[in-house]
This record gives C-alpha cells, structure tokens and sequence, in this order.
C-alpha cells in the first residue's frame, strides 16, 4: 500500500523489483571483490599458516558486512527518493 492508502501501481512494483535486483547485484559484486582482496594473498601465495587460515575469515566476514550495509543503503535511499515531495513546495530537481 502506498501512503495515500492505495494499491501500487505496476509501474511502481516494477520500480522497486528493479532497485532490489541492483541493490542485490551490486553488493554480490562488491562483496566479491573485497573477499578477493583480502583473501586473494592466502590461496595465491604461501604464506605462514596462521595468515592463510585467518585471510580468508576476515574476507568473509568483510564481504558479509559490505553485502549488508550495501543493500540496505540503496534500499534506503530509493525509499527515500520515492517519496512524494511537500504540497506547495518547489521539488529541487524542477
């Protein structure tokens, strides 16, 4: 339901199918690049033991966070932008 108590439109369930398969899009690929980087060293190199058990957990739980944080920021701000601006007022991109 939208704010004015109404059903959405398709347009609009098109709008928000779209920004959830970007949001989730591009935190797989963000995730994916910075558990490269960080656990990259330990499956390429030899490293000391420690280091190779330890890389790859913190990759993991770095790409985990960034997943996270990165779905959740764009959710956020496409409900944001979708909001309707204040009767009267002069929208900013006008």
């Amino acid at each position: 339901m939208t704010m004015h108590g109404g059903r959405r439109s398709q347009a609009e369930r098109d709008a928000i199918t779209v920004e959830i398969g970007y949001a989730l899009c591009s935190a797989v690929f963000a995730a994916v690049v910075v558990f490269g980087a960080v656990a990259g060293p330990a499956l390429l190199f030899d490293l000391p033991r420690g280091l190779e058990r330890t890389l790859p957990v913190v990759g993991a739980v770095l790409a985990a966070v960034l997943f996270l944080g990165r779905v959740v920021s764009v959710l956020v701000r496409f409900g944001r932008s979708s909001q309707p601006s204040q009767p009267g007022r002069t929208s900013p991109d006008s």
